[in-house]
């Protein structure tokens, strides 16, 4: 039996310690937004924050988790993440949509901690996040508008 933090809360699962905790997100938590892709932690629509910094769920057994907070798309909040998906509506990013809880959860991780990422930083940080419909220009400009929302600028 585990103790881990998601969203805020303490869960107890009762699963293998290999368990990626994609699984345990999904299976044990009910907590699906967050998606399998590759299964390698090459694609990142599994990404996940981990004390707040962007890791792939699929690739992280259960026993390595200990206390670290784990937040998935369906507990992501705060400034970034809501510069971010107003940004995502607003240009229409999302194309099948698959990838997209892990396009934004690493967009939310780099502009919370750089509100001016030039576009060599924003390919650098989303360079794990593979998206099949190749939106990669139009989340590129939605990371420039999101930015912008950041620091008190319209767009």
């Amino acid at each position: 039996m585990y103790e881990i933090h998601v969203n805020g809360r303490a869960h107890q699962v009762d699963a293998a310690a290999d368990t990626p905790l994609l699984w345990v997100l999904r299976d044990h938590l009910q907590l699906t937004g967050t998606k399998y892709g590759c299964g390698m932690a090459l694609c990142g629509a599994c990404t996940v924050w981990l004390d707040g910094q962007p890791n792939r769920s699929c690739s992280i057994p259960l026993s390595a988790v200990g206390k670290a907070k784990v937040v998935t798309i369906e507990g992501a909040e705060g400034r970034a993440t809501q510069a971010v998906q107003a940004a995502w509506q607003k240009l229409d990013v999302v194309q099948c949509g698959y990838c997209q809880s892990g396009q934004i959860m690493s967009a939310a991780a780099l502009l919370s901690r750089n509100q001016r990422p030039s576009d060599a930083e924003i390919d650098a940080a989303m360079g794990g996040n593979i998206c099949r419909c190749a939106t990669y220009p139009r989340i590129r400009a939605a990371i420039h508008e999101a930015a912008k929302q950041l620091r008190g600028r319209r767009a």
